[in-house]
């Protein structure tokens, strides 16, 4: 089925239009919820951009890959450690022929593994850094600008302090390695401002319509 679907989308009709991408990281709750993001996906695509937003089964990969470090460094179980790479191994399976598919496909990227992903954020932050979201938000927002999508949104709930630390506090050091990196922290909390939000993602988009007619 996977194999049709990806044909299927394959062979629609495109316009030569070619809109910015921007992708959607953060706290997985504002990430993918749209009530919590005030329907970020729709308001991009209202603006004349391409949303991406990463796989949600990346996010039960990066739980299973955590018992890596801990079993490595700080003492978890061997037997949970074996048992949760044979979990990510299943799902690997299970997404192979989706992947395999993507990889052949004209128009979509197979998802990179978590092991690329831990790979992608162990220069900046450790992968002891497991507190929600951890070393995973930086490696999401590496594999972005690894595929083409420099334009990234990280939203966050206010009192987050994780993500303001491996969100925001990684931006300035994703800049410095990616100077194309166009990357806005968007805090979403019932008494944040909705037009200062309005307001960022805009500026945003802006910035990305510009390095777009270059």
């Amino acid at each position: 089925m996977c194999r049709e679907i990806i044909r299927d989308f394959d062979n629609l009709p495109m316009t030569d239009e070619i809109k910015p991408r921007v992708g959607v990281v953060g706290e997985i709750l504002v990430k993918f919820l749209p009530a919590a993001n005030n329907y970020v996906v729709d308001l991009l695509e209202a603006e004349g951009a391409e949303a991406v937003v990463p796989d949600l089964t990346d996010f039960l990969l990066y739980c299973c890959y955590n018992t890596n470090f801990k079993a490595d460094y700080l003492g978890a179980s061997k037997k949970a450690k074996f048992m949760n790479n044979r979990l990510i191994a299943f799902f690997e399976w299970l997404r192979k022929d989706a992947r395999d598919e993507l990889a052949k496909s004209k128009h979509f990227e197979p998802t990179a593994h978590v092991q690329d992903l831990a790979e992608y954020a162990s220069p900046i932050v450790s992968c002891g850094n497991q507190t929600c979201e951890g070393w995973f938000l930086t490696g999401e927002m590496l594999e972005l600008i690894n595929e083409g999508v420099t334009n990234i949104i990280c939203a966050q709930p206010f009192a987050c302090l994780p993500n303001h630390i491996v969100g925001k506090g990684v931006i300035k050091r994703i800049r410095h390695d990616h100077p194309d990196a166009n990357i806005v922290a968007i805090d979403y909390d019932p008494g944040a401002s909705e037009v200062n939000q309005l307001n960022r993602i805009k500026l945003m988009l802006s910035t990305a319509q510009k390095k777009l007619k270059k």
